[in-house]
């Protein structure tokens, strides 16, 4: 006692001024450690459970330009169809007006510091690349199902995984989208009649494939940068160029690629190929075209009524192709609006060749021909609108 009392007399019942001068920064330090932990548990709590379960994150993820607060009404309508059939799941929309913020926390310093990521995506302007690096961005992270804004939840996500399927054997759950393999060799068509859609896919946290995919889509952009000698922000894309880049069919590439890692076979399109039944791949369940896409017109897609038609695509988000135009022939148009028939593909082609075998000032003409028929339609359509119905009809 004696030893304690002198101890109090020598320093007046206070601490050492040095003792006290270390102590707030010492606070400081420990409320750094605690932020940064829980940053890092945040972050880390979709991976930990999922590794822990074997189980999906019961998460659903879109992203739009504005919140649900500001939908419209046919976006309230879809957004409603998946939180309804889906009750026990959580869900959320990133915006034009926090996306930013979200990459930069994720992946800034105190997330997966990734700056090359950050800079990327602060660098870009073409709002569909952003719109598919963020969905493959979210996906590494947290996992759960990502689907488009248009998107109409039909089934409830429990579905997405057959019963015959262990939940915890799969690590993705994607569908086909386009199946028409007899086009690989054609030279518009080629790159995008194999692939898996990406309009609605569901994901465990922190699958390397979905990391790999955004740093496939950086070299790329940085190659074409190059090419274009241009900056990322100012890069002039078309639409096979944003197909075949960030789109379905450098997911289908990544995924592909994927499979055959894990596998440890080469796995192509064949294995997929008229799919009347589900398969899981390396930890990839894919599922038939109807399920996620179903009533295109093509590649034996049914319809949206068949039991296993798990969503349904209304397109009416899907505007971007007026920034990136598709290959479009001064008088024949559009080989896509053939959607993939046989006879008309094949006849737009023929009239194609037979075109480019004219002489060029043949070709003038019947551009200017083709010029001169579409505005006196344009003006007919025009007359016909202000005039109105007749009446009695």
């Amino acid at each position: 006692m004696q030893g304690l009392q002198a101890t109090s007399s020598k320093y007046g019942g206070r601490m050492p001024k040095q003792i006290r001068r270390i102590i707030p920064a010492c606070l400081a330090c420990i409320l750094l450690v605690i932020f940064y932990a829980n940053s890092a548990s945040w972050n880390d709590l979709s991976y930990q459970t999922a590794l822990a379960t074997g189980r999906f994150p019961r998460k659903i993820w879109q992203t739009w330009k504005v919140d649900p607060l500001g939908f419209e009404q046919k976006d309230v309508l879809y957004a409603r169809t998946w939180i309804l059939k889906n009750p026990t799941h959580r869900y959320e929309v990133l915006t034009d007006q926090n996306d930013m913020y979200w990459v930069e926390s994720t992946f800034g310093p105190a997330g997966f510091n990734r700056p090359d990521i950050v800079y990327m995506y602060r660098s870009l302007n073409a709002k569909i690349i952003k719109a598919d690096i963020l969905r493959y961005l979210i996906m590494y992270v947290e996992g759960g199902v990502y689907t488009d804004i248009d998107v109409e939840a039909l089934k409830p996500v429990d579905r997405f995984i057959p019963e015959r399927f262990d939940e915890r054997d799969i690590d993705m759950v994607i569908g086909v989208e386009i199946d028409q393999p007899e086009y690989h060799n054609h030279t518009i068509l080629g790159r995008k009649c194999k692939s898996f859609c990406q309009w609605t896919f569901m994901c465990k946290p922190r699958l390397p494939v979905m990391l790999r995919l955004v740093e496939n889509i950086m070299r790329w952009l940085n190659e074409l940068s190059r090419k274009q000698n241009k900056p990322i922000g100012a890069l002039d894309l078309d639409f096979d160029e944003v197909i075949s880049g960030t789109g379905p069919s450098a997911f289908t590439e990544a995924v592909l690629a994927d499979m055959t890692h894990r596998s440890g076979q080469v796995i192509d399109w064949n294995y997929f190929h008229n799919l009347g039944e589900s398969k899981v791949i390396g930890g990839v369940l894919v599922l038939t075209v109807e399920a996620f896409a179903a009533g295109q017109g093509h590649s034996d897609s049914g319809n949206h009524n068949a039991r296993t038609a798990l969503v349904k695509h209304h397109y009416h988000a899907s505007q971007w192709p007026t920034n990136h135009p598709r290959y479009r022939h001064p008088v024949y148009g559009e080989v896509e609006r053939c959607n993939w028939d046989a006879d008309c593909v094949r006849m737009w082609d023929a009239n194609k060749e037979a075109f480019d075998s004219l002489p060029k000032e043949e070709q003038l003409k019947q551009i200017a021909m083709k010029e001169a028929n579409d505005a006196a339609q344009a003006q007919l359509a025009a007359g016909a609108q202000i005039q109105g119905p007749m009446p009695g009809l």
